[in-house]
């Protein structure tokens, strides 16, 4: 059974697509120059995803936010410009672009997990993002050009799926009954974070995430695995690419 976010006013961990929201600045910190607020959609950053970024207006007054992190409990936004004063009501947008191409790419990587977890059942040992491109490591003995081109097959095959993606908050005891939803080596998550978050990939994959994704697979468009690397005894990295459509048939392949 699931149950409800443990903070609410993350609005990104609710609602992937929320563009725009209004909010209250609870907090200034002229000496870093960064606002803390009510609520937020700007997501700050973890588990491989980079903060978002994107722009506060509030009357007579607009900033860029160049940086959203985690500190002391609060999330802080960085602005470049002027700084609201605290009470102000203010209106957050998030560089949309940007944001939704992060959730594409860290989407495709979950497919990926998935595809390695279901052929394999490896663990992941590491992993990183930007937009349109990302990377994950794997408890793997071999790779190969080969593997990487029968991974590009299989996750480009559960994208053409459209497989509809979930978000479910489930109590941390019932999370740790079961070992599948947390994919890492170790486990980097810690134990007072209660429920956990979980994104289901509907007939593929379910783990521990805190990121944004997109609705279904379909919405990534498609993946190139750009390279494959040995980065160790048990560790075989995966270097991965993401793009609005397939790739032209080559010459050959006409």
């Amino acid at each position: 059974m699931g149950t409800s976010p443990p903070v609410p006013e993350e609005l990104f961990s609710v609602d992937a697509y929320r563009r725009q929201f209004d909010a209250s600045t609870v907090d200034v910190d002229r000496e870093h120059g960064r606002v803390a607020l009510a609520r937020t959609a700007f997501y700050p950053g973890g588990g491989g995803q980079p903060y978002d970024t994107g722009g506060l207006t509030w009357d007579g007054g607009q900033a860029a936010v160049v940086r959203v992190g985690r500190d002391a409990g609060r999330i802080w936004h960085w602005l470049d410009g002027e700084l609201p004063s605290p009470g102000t009501e203010v209106l957050g947008a998030l560089d949309w672009d940007r944001r939704h191409l992060l959730m594409r790419t860290h989407t495709a990587l979950h497919i990926l997990c998935g595809v390695v977890w279901a052929d394999y059942r490896v663990a992941v040992t590491g992993g990183n993002m930007e937009p349109g491109v990302g990377r994950i490591d794997f408890e793997l003995d071999a790779m190969s050009a080969e593997l990487g081109r029968r991974l590009e097959k299989r996750v480009n095959e559960e994208i053409i799926r459209a497989r509809e993606i979930l978000v479910e908050f489930l109590a941390r005891a019932q999370a740790d009954a079961d070992p599948a939803l947390v994919r890492t080596k170790a486990n980097l998550i810690p134990a007072h974070v209660d429920p956990l978050r979980v994104i289901d990939i509907v007939g593929l994959d379910r783990q521990a995430d805190g990121g944004t994704h997109v609705a279904t697979t379909a919405e990534v468009g498609w993946v190139e695995v750009l390279k494959t690397e040995s980065k160790g005894r048990a560790n075989k990295r995966v270097r991965l690419a993401v793009t609005d459509y397939p790739p032209a048939p080559s010459d050959d392949e006409v």
